[in-house]
């Protein structure tokens, strides 16, 4: 038998591999960063709305007890950890009281501890961010990574 010399191997040369994995990596090194900002935004934001709901139930204690002194144990009050419904936390939540005032705080964890930082309220309504680089903002970034 004879062979067909006139056919065409098809296939991709080494070159368009290489260039469509060059291509691959420059999207994803920009894909990269963009996600892990939206993610610790998103956290963020849940560790706000988890000391939101805490300094409620603070005024609802004090409201029935007449005193927000809970002996510094927020787990009177309010769950300890965010998310508040359970999984794996990203914030520790702690309160720092007695009877006529009270700090809440919320601490990053694991991963999030290294790309953010803390959050406080008190009962007057003063919200403090401490960004990842130690710098204390008297303010929450409420759109991104800066008030």
């Amino acid at each position: 038998m004879m062979q067909n010399t006139n056919s065409k191997v098809k296939g991709f040369t080494l070159i368009e591999l290489m260039v469509v994995m060059a291509i691959i990596g420059i999207l994803a090194s920009i894909a990269y960063p963009s996600y892990t900002q939206y993610t610790v935004r998103a956290k963020r934001s849940d560790g706000m709305a988890a000391l939101n709901l805490a300094s409620q139930a603070m005024e609802r204690f004090r409201a029935n007890n007449y005193s927000y002194e809970t002996g510094d144990d927020i787990t009177q009050v309010f769950t300890d950890q965010v998310p508040v419904d359970g999984g794996t936390p990203y914030y520790q939540l702690s309160v720092v009281d007695d009877v006529s005032t009270y700090t809440l705080t919320a601490t990053p964890l694991g991963a999030l501890a290294g790309r953010d930082g803390a959050l406080t309220l008190t009962n007057a309504g003063v919200r403090n961010w401490t960004d990842s680089y130690g710098t204390l903002h008297t303010c929450w970034p409420e759109g991104g990574n800066s008030c």
